[in-house]
């Protein structure tokens, strides 16, 4: 239950940031990430930060709810699966928030 109650609000937190960032509102973002993004290009970089923000909050969400189940269950493998999706949403989300920044603010920094 521990699981669920801890990473239910931090997905759901990641993952309004995200959807709020793909909106265009990238104020949430650190000044050095939206230094030198045009204002043209405030939307496409904003849309393609908060894909991978979102994708990081779905897949801790979802490590969540299998962690949970895994617990109730007595299924350690279902914690081990939860533990890689999570491993690999965030990965995926990660490079795709960065490769927008380095795009669209032509560098990490």
């Amino acid at each position: 239950m521990v699981s669920l109650i801890t990473t239910l609000p931090i997905g759901i937190l990641i993952m309004i940031f995200g959807i709020v960032n793909m909106t265009g509102n990238i104020s949430s973002l650190h000044s050095y990430h939206r230094h030198r993004v045009t204002e043209e290009d405030r939307k496409p970089f904003g849309k393609r930060v908060g894909l991978g923000t979102l994708i990081c909050g779905v897949s801790v969400l979802i490590y969540g709810v299998i962690a949970f189940l895994g617990e109730t269950l007595g299924r350690e493998i279902l914690v081990l699966v939860g533990s890689a999706l999570l491993f690999v949403g965030i990965a995926v989300g990660a490079a795709i928030s960065l490769y927008a920044i380095k795009k669209y603010n032509k560098g990490i920094f």
